[in-house]
């Protein structure tokens, strides 16, 4: 089985770069995306032999999820209680027989941290979520986290210290979650690779130079660890300015 997952950074641009490209090329039997920026109607993606669910923001051209599909889920759930982020059209869950599908884009804190603490609220939510489905059946979520984990997960570490993305409490929360019955399908592989990167600044050159941040993931429950059988990093697609992430099942 292979899952993509990637935050398009507005999907009708992205169309417009080369994405259904990809999508036919990769053959995905779950393909998440992040960030569509748009409103129900204002796109119509002929994508045969896949179920789509999309999850949209009440503001206009402003985040939002969607999981297209080969297998039809048991069922489906938006967001995962009150809360003002159900507004904005983060996250979707998607039952399978044997495992849950949850898609994320996690808020950014904003440079200058205004939104920390809503973040922070928000990781804390979304663990004890997590660790509800991880009792009933076995957890992948996937989606643009927002967070470096380790240095190794970026370019330039010692300069983002306390910045978006890279502070000790969003550190920490990542760490809480990995200590939490979880596993970092890419480190899992590749616990040393340096420069495997996947979002990178529109400022000039700083892709081709591969100045990057590694924040988005395929985090899975410990027990499908016997499942694992890759997980890559597409860095060559382009069309936003994140990559998509890829994880192969057995």
């Amino acid at each position: 089985m292979k899952l993509v997952s990637w935050n398009v950074n507005g999907l009708r641009a992205c169309v417009k770069k080369g994405f259904l490209d990809y999508f036919q090329e990769v053959n995905a039997d779950i393909f998440c995306v992040q960030e569509t920026k748009l409103q129900e109607g204002q796109i119509s993606l002929e994508l045969d032999g896949y179920y789509q669910y999309w999850n949209y923001a009440l503001k206009k051209g402003y985040s939002g999820t969607a999981v297209f599909t080969k297998e039809e889920p048991l069922s489906v759930k938006y967001g995962v209680g009150e809360d003002e982020g159900e507004n904005e059209g983060r996250i979707l869950t998607l039952e399978f027989d044997d495992f849950y599908l949850v898609n994320v884009y996690t808020p950014n804190s904003q440079r200058d941290l205004a939104r920390i603490g809503y973040r922070l609220e928000w990781e804390d939510r979304m663990l004890q979520y997590l660790k509800v489905l991880n009792e009933q059946k076995p957890v992948i979520l996937c989606g643009d986290l927002n967070v470096a984990h380790q240095e190794i997960d970026l370019r330039n570490p010692k300069s983002n210290i306390g910045n978006s993305g890279f502070t000790e409490e969003e550190r920490g929360k990542m760490t809480n979650l990995l200590g939490s019955g979880f596993l970092d399908s890419f480190r899992h592989f590749y616990p040393q690779q340096e420069g495997a990167y996947t979002w990178w600044s529109y400022m000039n050159k700083v892709r081709e130079r591969n100045i990057g941040w590694r924040i988005d993931y395929f985090i899975v429950s410990e027990s499908l660890k016997g499942r694992l059988k890759n997980a890559e990093i597409h860095c060559d697609i382009m069309g936003s300015d994140h990559c998509p992430v890829v994880l192969e099942l057995l």
